[in-house]
């Protein structure tokens, strides 16, 4: 992936805010919890055929639903005993939780697809079924490894862990180090503003 042409670093409410324009059109904004810097959000969007950049693609994290967004819905709403799929990396894993899932620890399978790239959860009474890419590996040209994906499950929520491979573990610590050497938009709490 072509690194970016420009970047903007902020902090905001002990987070640091960074977003990122690729050589490609498309762009990338992540937030990064403070005192740890674990990362909370990473979203991409990119230009449509028109030149208009489209609507945000969540990565990692929870959807936050705006004002706007939550007019949208008014009408037709997800009923909320639905399962919700969301990933939420630790420092050594990435992790996806799957709440509002009832079903016993036994009737889950996860599986690896190594031709496909893809990661399976099915459970054995057909009510559940995900199909799930791990877009960093993508990114990285690293083949799936079913040693490094595990899962758990309790209080009606199924948690998948896949193990970072070393290359990553690396690549996002010479991130970090790199990130602390750029200058913040703003040198105290409030609105990110560009330079």
């Amino acid at each position: 992936m072509p690194w970016s042409i420009f970047i903007v670093i902020c902090q905001v409410q002990g987070k640091r805010k960074v977003h990122y324009l690729f050589d490609d059109g498309k762009e990338m904004a992540e937030e990064y919890d403070m005192k740890t810097n674990q990362l909370l959000l990473r979203k991409w969007r990119q230009k449509n055929t028109l030149g208009a950049y489209g609507h945000w693609q969540l990565e990692v994290g929870e959807p936050n639903l705006h004002a706007s967004e939550a007019l949208d819905r008014d009408l037709i709403k997800e009923s909320s005993t639905n399962p919700i799929f969301i990933r939420k990396d630790t420092k050594g894993s990435f992790q996806w939780r799957i709440r509002n899932l009832p079903y016993p620890k036994e009737v889950y399978s996860v599986s690896v697809e190594k031709d496909q790239r893809y990661c399976v959860i099915h459970t054995t009474n057909k009510k559940y079924y995900k199909k799930f890419s791990i877009p960093d590996l993508d990114r990285f040209q690293l083949p799936l490894d079913t040693a490094a994906l595990s899962f758990t499950y309790s209080n009606n929520t199924l948690i998948i862990t896949y193990q970072k491979p070393t290359e990553i573990m690396t690549a996002e610590e010479e991130l970090q180090k790199e990130l602390k050497k750029i200058k913040a938009a703003n040198d105290e709490d409030g609105d990110c503003k560009t330079q």
